[in-house]
This record gives structure tokens, C-alpha cells and sequence, in this order.
């Protein structure tokens, strides 16, 4: 079963992982229904969203480091403006 993974990562293993190189992306508070055709891995730089799916409801803040499984089916619940940095695999 996809899901979400949330942590916080080491400032020598957000260096390691040059997500600082990563796109970023921007979004206004909103809702929106989502699929993952690939897993994401993001890092917020700015918000709070709620990933709302069928095994449960993940809060995600400002310094997260998040994984969203290839598979995914969720509702982002966008509470205050996001802005992420973010790859796909």
C-alpha cells in the first residue's frame, strides 16, 4: 500500500542530497485530489498541508522532508501557501 513518509532531515543530508538544487514548487491554500504515477520526494520550504488518504491523515509543515509513494491516491488539503523543493524518481 503507497503511502506518505514524513522526517526531518540533517542539514548534512539535505546538503548530500542537493535538494537545494531541486525545482521548486508553489501552490495558494486549496484542495485538489492527487495521484502519484512515481514517487516524489519533497522538502517545504514554506506551509502546512494535510495529505488526506484512505489509511490516514499526514500533516506536513515548514522543514519536512516528505516521500510520496508511487501509487498514491490522496486530497492535498493546502492550509497556508506551499512552496517545496521536489524530485521525482
Amino acid at each position: 500500500m503507497a503511502t506518505v513518509i514524513i522526517r526531518k532531515l540533517s542539514v548534512q543530508e539535505f546538503q548530500s542530497m542537493g535538494i537545494s538544487r531541486w525545482p521548486t514548487w508553489e501552490k495558494e491554500v486549496s484542495q485538489f485530489d492527487w495521484f502519484y504515477e512515481g514517487t516524489e520526494e519533497c522538502y517545504f520550504l514554506e506551509g502546512e498541508v494535510e495529505i488526506i488518504t484512505d489509511h490516514g491523515v499526514f500533516t506536513i509543515v515548514q522543514g519536512d522532508f516528505v516521500i510520496l509513494e508511487k501509487g498514491l491516491k490522496c486530497t492535498w488539503n493546502i492550509k497556508k501557501d506551499v512552496k517545496k523543493h521536489y524530485n521525482f524518481k
